[in-house]
């Protein structure tokens, strides 16, 4: 018996549909991180890109457990002498976005074949989205709560 590995091009990748309302944000980033990597296919083999794409909507309305809106930072580096820290309150006011996307991005793998998968997210904070004519399919995930 030969294990299967399938190869580039040969997957044929799916348009998921999720909304993001009243999802707790790292609950719904592991299992959208798990789509983007194809885990949850029988096929999946770990240096092809077997995963779909995902369309998240209504990120504004994503939840945090505990205190984390005000007792979470995100902080980067601006190429000056600190770095720049923001809370997960002023970040949802400004970019809610960034939110998800970088949960998502530190559950994918740090290399070439991670940012072709993150580019496989598309991630906005309203209802509406430019990907009607892919068709994506709804999809519930992030059930518990």
């Amino acid at each position: 018996m030969k294990t299967y590995m399938a190869k580039t091009g040969e997957v044929e990748q799916k348009w998921l549909l999720v909304d993001a309302t009243d999802k707790i944000v790292g609950r719904l980033a592991s299992e959208i991180a798990t789509i983007l990597m194809g885990k949850h296919r029988p096929i999946y083999t770990p240096h092809v890109d077997t995963g779909d794409y995902v369309v998240v909507v209504n990120v504004e309305k994503i939840r945090f457990t505990g205190n984390k809106w005000q007792n979470k930072k995100y902080a980067w580096y601006t190429g000056y002498t600190r770095q720049r820290t923001v809370t997960a309150e002023v970040r949802r006011e400004r970019k809610p976005e960034l939110i998800l996307q970088e949960a998502v991005r530190r559950m994918l793998p740090k290399s070439k074949l991670g940012h072709a998968m993150l580019a496989k997210l598309k991630v906005y904070a309203g209802p509406s989205h430019p990907h009607t004519a892919q068709q994506p399919e709804p999809t519930e995930l992030a059930i518990k709560a």
